[in-house]
C-alpha cells in the first residue's frame, strides 16, 4: 500500500486536473455543452437505451438527464421513439447528425491532446491511459467506501486496458 503522503499528493494532482477539464470544455462548440457531449458519447458507446439507463451512466438525476436529452433532441442529434416493451417509455438513439457532431468533438479532443502532449512519448501516453483506466475501474468497483452499492466483492472485476475495446472509448469531456 502506498504511503499516506502519496495519496495526499494524488488528491492534489487530481484537483489540478480541473485545468485539463476546462481546456476540454473550451474546445466544445457553444451549441454542444459538456452534458450534451456526454449524452452523445454514451449513446454511441452503449447503443440505444431508455433515459433511466442514460441517467445511471451519467450518474446524475433524471431531471438533469432530461434537460440534456431535450437539448440534443432539439438539435436533431438523437431521436426518441416509443419503447415497444413499454409504450410509456422512450428509447433514445443517436442520429447520423449526432454521430457527425460526436466525430467532430472527438477530432477536436484528439487534436488538443496531441498538441498539449506533443513532448510525451507514445509509451508515456499509453501508461497514463492504462493508469487512468485502472483508477476509474477501482472507483467503479469499490466506490468511496468499498464495493459499490448493489455489487458484491465477487462481482467486482476490473477491466484491463488490453481486454476489450470499451476501454478505448472516451467521453469528449
Amino acid at each position: 500500500m502506498a504511503a499516506r503522503s502519496q495519496y495526499e499528493e494524488l488528491a492534489r494532482q487530481l484537483s489540478a486536473v480541473g485545468a485539463v477539464k476546462r481546456g476540454l470544455a473550451r474546445i466544445l462548440p457553444a451549441e454542444c455543452p459538456a452534458g450534451s457531449a456526454a449524452v452523445l458519447a454514451l449513446l454511441h458507446q452503449h447503443g440505444e437505451m431508455r433515459i433511466s439507463r442514460l441517467a445511471e451512466l451519467l450518474d446524475v438525476d433524471m431531471s438533469v438527464t432530461s434537460r440534456h436529452v431535450a437539448h440534443v433532441a432539439e438539435h436533431g442529434w438523437i431521436e426518441r421513439s416509443s419503447d415497444p416493451a413499454d409504450k410509456r417509455s422512450r428509447i433514445l438513439r443517436l442520429t447520423p447528425a449526432g454521430g457527425d457532431v460526436l466525430s467532430e468533438l472527438n477530432r477536436r479532443t484528439t487534436e488538443m491532446f496531441a498538441h498539449n502532449l506533443s513532448d510525451w512519448s507514445d509509451d508515456e501516453v499509453g501508461q497514463l491511459n492504462a493508469l487512468l483506466a485502472r483508477l476509474r475501474d477501482s472507483f467503479a468497483c469499490r466506490g468511496p467506501a468499498g464495493c459499490a452499492p448493489g455489487k458484491h466483492s465477487g462481482d467486482c472485476r476490473p477491466r484491463h486496458a488490453d481486454s476489450d475495446n470499451d476501454s478505448h472509448t472516451r467521453t469528449p469531456v
